[in-house]
């Protein structure tokens, strides 16, 4: 399905929506019907419904309706008044978005309307800082090269400026040019993806002739980003109000049931059928006594001929009696006490960074308590146990390793002398770290040049080229330029083969603009890029650079390049166009021609990065494994780097203590074999007090994930510790899933886009607001601002957070069945005839007093000091303990509170 977008022209406007926003959940009208649907989708809400309309049958309630239609209205309208308060804040919001003021073009020229009022197919001009107000089609900027900056925080939570470039067809139009221009665009129907754009623009003559143009994201301005660095730039409307990518994107994410919830409800259940025997058994006892008893007494007048239905009053009376067994409020007393758990992380200043000025925020308000009950912990590595401050350490390059001895490249004299003398291989090393990458270089009023770089890796290999004399100096549009030892050098860019998480590598194709050569330069994996070096090139001192780099714990890309005849790329562009203009299947048909122009690279050498571990993760492990916690590292990095970070941060034990365990392999037989070997090592040593761990890699993964899920789930259960290398986003969601499919209680932690998945598929969610952006955090359940903070908040507000939900739930239950068994002994000596031991005062106090009791102890209870944990390790195992508290520990404060109070009630009713 694709839609058709005609430029400026009104006669096809009508087609689709206008640009109106509306994220409210309710209307004025539907309110009311919609909201009580909801709550009366619930069993407790139900079953309190059809207590209360009982209480309307004078013949059978032994109580005034009112104490149960008074606590029941208040219940629902609290929980109403929430939900409207908060759709109320999301009218303000919409409202203020769509009544912003914005410039369009009619007619011509350029007239002020509101943002709802923009159609598909107008043209709208966006100025410098102001936000995009819906999905945009880039068709000019004021900078003659046709490129723009853009902020896409809002969107991705991507703080790094993006450049976005105008469509091929539409460069060197003027302003005036602009607001006449003519043409249809080609695009899909509206979707979430905010990675992929594949459409085709064609302007009406007398612009252009009616070539086919292929658009990509990069063509793009989505709504709520930001323009920035440009004065001006102006795009075509093709997706509007909720039909934009954002919009698309938006909902309700589903609602996480904590263990928690589910033991109160199988325990409303089972207090439930209890009630259903009682009522039998009363219901039964007391028709028998009615006829048997009650009627020779001379007080007591029943007629002889009663209605059919007389024998439902009895039980119905003690149905109405025992209802009391589920206590109406516990949902709102839970919903309030979660409510405060999540202020107190907001609140909580020893988990604040001050470094990056980040407090801790809890988004989800509702599972506080399944915090102290994490069975294992998924993480990923860079950026998250890692600073991802990337500095560039060492490199190897036609074999020379550089480094070595100081530990810093860029400080080595042997490098830095074979620059100096314009060594080749040296000099298209660091060109290729100049220009291999997606860094937008930005020039200070004092000349000074920074780089705003969408990958950490990249900005450390750019600024190591700079210090090394080979610096990027500009790369606007098509065109970059390099100054290298007081000479300047000009490339054209002619195309961008751009990384994905299956090619593992990035590469461009250039042109020199003195000699007229064409080179294509790659960056990526050792095992995406030295299988493609050329015939007889020697790469095995590359492969040795590239392990022992990953012992030390650094990060490897490997760097190649090759010179291109013009045949070859006029014919291979000519592919790569088409497959850029398919609608269908565009990745995979790019990717295929990529492949066509990746090959015989020279491989010129190896960088090396370092990643340096976060303050306090080691401990924080430690202490974390020490209350019964499992760690698994999943990360896209090569398994050896991979090894060295898990054995830093206490991961994973050296021998002898410790033993880890490989499960490779590129054929399936060869890991069937290599898992069936690991399991079998698990099931023998197991008992043992050796610590075990196993180690899979992406391709692997992929195999067992497919095949042998089954053994690999047993083998899940078995070990505490595992690392999942080179997996992609999707595997690290589906180990996710794997766990979460053995009942084990999963968190998952993350810093960047790739771990949104991850972390949304987990019971608990955690993102840490790091240098990749915000994706992580606003996807997460709790966002914090580093690693170790996770102790705090797991064996601190989590265990806090389960003991205060635990003593409200089992309080509320306690006292309700403490009640009703009142009322049943009392129906004993009161001739089984389901009469009342308390007036409706009496029950109308005890549902409001005894539900404050335990939410305003619960609330008052700030004691949440850290030494608590450090100074007693009983509650690390205590934290993992998947049960209510025991009754027994209610039998003291509480039962003597009770029996004072319900002695109060009983005199004050026999006396009314």
């Amino acid at each position: 399905m694709k839609r058709f977008v005609y430029i400026n022209d009104e006669s096809y406007q009508n087609d689709y929506c206008d640009n109106q926003i509306s994220n409210t959940k309710y209307t004025l009208w539907n309110f009311l019907p919609k909201n009580l649907w909801e709550q009366f989708r619930r069993f407790m809400n139900q079953y309190f419904l059809l207590i209360a309309c009982l209480q309307l049958w004078s013949l059978i309630t032994p109580v005034n309706p009112a104490s149960t239609w008074g606590p029941l209205i208040v219940i629902f309208a609290v929980s109403a008044t929430k939900e409207a308060w908060d759709d109320y804040n999301r009218y303000i919001s919409d409202k203020q978005a769509n009544e912003k003021k914005v410039w369009i073009v009619k007619n011509g020229a350029r007239k002020h309307i509101r943002a709802q009022d923009i159609r598909v197919g107008n043209i709208v001009w966006i100025r410098e800082n102001e936000e995009v107000p819906c999905d945009l089609v880039l068709t000019g900027t004021s900078e003659p090269q046709g490129i723009c900056h853009v902020e896409t925080a809002a969107l991705d939570g991507e703080i790094d400026l993006k450049t976005r470039v105008i469509p091929t067809t539409c460069i060197g139009l003027d302003s005036e040019q602009l607001h006449k221009i003519k043409g249809v665009i080609e695009c899909p129907i509206p979707d979430k993806d905010i990675r992929r754009f594949d459409a085709n623009i064609r302007l009406f003559p007398p612009f252009i002739d009616n070539d086919i143009c292929p658009l990509t994201i990069n063509n793009t301005l989505l709504q709520s980003c930001y323009l920035r660095n440009t004065e001006w730039a102006c795009g075509v409307a093709v997706y509007t109000g909720n039909e934009t990518k954002l919009g698309m994107s938006r909902g309700v994410p589903e609602p996480k049931l904590t263990a928690m919830d589910a033991m109160i409800d199988k325990l409303t259940g089972a207090i439930f059928l209890f009630q259903l025997a009682v009522v039998v058994v009363l219901g039964s006892a007391g028709n028998v006594w009615k006829d048997t008893e009650a009627r020779k007494q001379w007080y007591v007048k029943y007629d002889d001929d009663e209605p059919w239905y007389q024998i439902l009053v009895i039980p119905l009376r003690f149905e109405l009696l025992c209802s009391i067994m589920i206590p109406i409020s516990i949902k709102v007393s839970l919903d309030f006490v979660k409510s405060m758990y999540a202020k107190f992380i907001d609140w909580d200043e020893e988990i604040y960074d001050q470094e990056t000025d980040t407090p801790a925020h809890a988004a989800n308000t509702a599972i506080s308590e399944d915090l102290g009950q994490v069975e294992y912990i998924l993480t990923d590595k860079t950026g998250t146990l890692t600073e991802n401050k990337m500095i560039f350490r060492r490199c190897c390059i036609a074999g020379t390793l550089y480094g070595n001895e100081s530990g810093d490249a860029l400080k080595d004299i042997e490098l830095l002398n074979a620059v100096a003398d314009n060594s080749p291989h040296v000099i298209k090393f660091l060109t290729v770290m100049a220009l291999c990458n997606t860094v937008i270089p930005i020039k200070s009023p004092s000349g000074t040049i920074s780089y705003k770089a969408q990958s950490q890796d990249e900005d450390a290999l750019v600024n190591a080229a700079s210090n090394l004399h080979v610096v990027l100096v500009s790369k606007n549009g098509n065109n970059a330029e390099i100054h290298f030892n007081r000479r300047v050098i000009q490339y054209e860019i002619l195309d961008i083969l751009e990384f994905t998480s299956d090619r593992k590598r990035m590469s461009i194709v250039i042109s020199d603009s003195q000699s007229g050569k064409i080179f294509l330069l790659s960056k990526g994996a050792d095992e995406a890029i030295l299988p493609l070096a050329y015939c007889g090139q020697q790469i095995k001192t590359f492969v040795d650079a590239v392990d022992k780099y990953a012992q030390l714990g650094l990060r490897t890309l490997c760097l190649g390049w090759r010179e291109l005849s013009l045949e070859e790329y006029l014919e291979w562009s000519r592919l790569f166009k088409e497959a850029n203009s398919a609608l269908v299947d565009r990745e995979w048909k790019v990717a295929e021609v990529c492949q066509k122009l990746e090959h015989t690279l020279d491989i010129l050498g190896i960088s090396a990065i370092e990643d340096r571990l976060q303050d306090g993760v080691p401990e924080t492990i430690e202490i974390l494994r020490q209350s019964g916690i499992n760690f698994w590292m999943l990360t896209g990095d090569k398994q050896s780097t991979a090894i060295q970070i898990a054995l830093l941060c206490n991961l994973i034990s050296s021998e002898p203590k410790g033993q880890l365990l490989y499960i490779n392999g590129k054929t399936e037989d060869e890991v069937a074999r290599s898992l069936e070997r690991v399991l079998l090592t698990m099931r023998i040593t197991s008992s043992e007090p050796k610590e075990l761990a196993f180690v899979v890699d992406g391709w692997a993964l992929e195999i067992i994930l497919t095949r042998y899920k089954e053994a690999f789930t047993e083998l899940a259960v078995l070990s505490k510790t595992a690392i999942c290398c080179r997996v992609t986003p999707s595997q690290k969601a589906q180990l996710v899933k794997l766990l979460k499919s053995c009942d084990y209680r999963t968190l998952a932690i993350g810093d960047g886009g790739n771990d949104v998945r991850m972390i949304q598929q987990a019971h608990i969610g955690v993102g840490i607001s790091g240098r990749e952006g915000l994706q992580a955090a606003r996807a997460a359940d709790y966002s914090i601002g580093k690693f170790r903070f996770l102790k705090r908040l797991i064996l601190v507000h989590g265990r806090y957070s389960y003991n205060r939900t635990a003593f409200l739930s089992q309080y509320s239950f306690y006292k309700s069945l403490l009640i009703c068994f009142i009322q049943i002994l009392f129906s004993f000596v009161s001739g089984i005839a389901g009469t009342s031991l308390f007036n409706s005062v009496s029950l109308m106090a005890y549902n409001v007093f005894y539900t404050s009791i335990p939410v305003l102890t619960t609330v008052l209870d700030k004691d949440l000091s850290e030494k608590t944990v450090t100074q007693n390790p009983e509650i690390l195992l205590y934290c993992q303990a998947g049960r209510l508290l025991n009754p027994s520990t209610f039998a003291g404060w509480f039962g003597r509170s009770l029996y004072h109070v319900l002695t109060c009630l009983m005199r004050a009713s026999f006396l009314g």
